[in-house]
């Protein structure tokens, strides 16, 4: 088995046609190892949620190859890119994105259930715990805090046991504080049970949570920083932002 949960092999991504095509990313080559926290940043529009999407087969690139586990995605079909990502990929964005009807409960439940597989409902209750929620499985997302509500989320990206975790401003709509428990406990997964975290995040003190922080420009990877300090990563990125285009 490979020590990366994912690579990304001269991988591009092209929108658009003829006169209007926009390059999203530009010959990117990246791996994530097994069970590390890494922090992708850059300047606004540099490719960091197109980067996150090809690698979690959400997108396709117009070139180039994405391997997550072993597996190559760009020849699946959109059923397979939708069965490794239902069995083997956990997303959290920044919009928490329950069901309002829903219990908390039922929310986690839920990919379960869409895969067709019956929810263990000590299962569910564990998740939960896990996140800090055992007492709130029976409320409902309106009777939650916002950072409640992404607990769940994250819960909900847990129960089916995910190799890779990914993040999308996952704490861009939380308090500080609040923001400290969610990366407190993404550490923890990939501290002590192995899975690998891949953050978006526009946050230098959330990406001072991670074990390396990859920066991007213009599509891009402009360098990466590991074990660096809010300060060391905010100086790296006012730097990337004011290089002219």
């Amino acid at each position: 088995m490979t020590d990366y949960a994912i690579q990304l092999r001269a991988v591009s991504r092209v929108f658009g046609a003829h006169g209007a095509r926009v390059t999203a990313l530009d010959r990117v080559s990246l791996g994530f190892r097994r069970g590390t926290f890494t922090a992708v940043m850059g300047p606004s529009g540099s490719g960091k949620s197109t980067l996150l999407q090809c690698a979690a087969g959400l997108d396709r690139p117009t070139a180039g190859s994405v391997t997550v586990g072993g597996t190559e995605l760009t020849g699946l079909s959109e059923r397979g890119l939708t069965l490794l990502r239902r069995e083997r990929v956990g997303f959290v964005f920044q919009s928490f994105n329950l069901l309002p009807s829903l219990t908390a409960e039922q929310n986690v439940a839920l990919p379960l259930r869409l895969a067709g597989r019956r929810p263990p409902k000590d299962g569910v209750r564990e998740v939960l715990r896990q996140v800090g929620l055992g007492d709130r499985a029976a409320h409902r997302p309106a009777e939650l805090s916002g950072g409640q509500q992404q607990r769940v989320a994250l819960a909900r990206a847990l129960i089916t046991r995910p190799e890779v975790l990914f993040g999308d401003e996952p704490t861009g709509a939380l308090d500080s504080r609040t923001g400290h428990e969610v990366l407190s406990l993404l550490r923890a997964m990939a501290d002590t049970e192995g899975r690998t975290i891949v953050m978006v995040t526009h946050d230098p003190v959330a990406a001072a949570r991670a074990d390396r922080v990859v920066f991007l420009v213009d599509g891009r990877v402009s360098g990466e920083l590991a074990g660096a300090t809010a300060a060391g990563i905010a100086t790296r990125l006012t730097e990337l932002e004011a290089v002219p285009c």
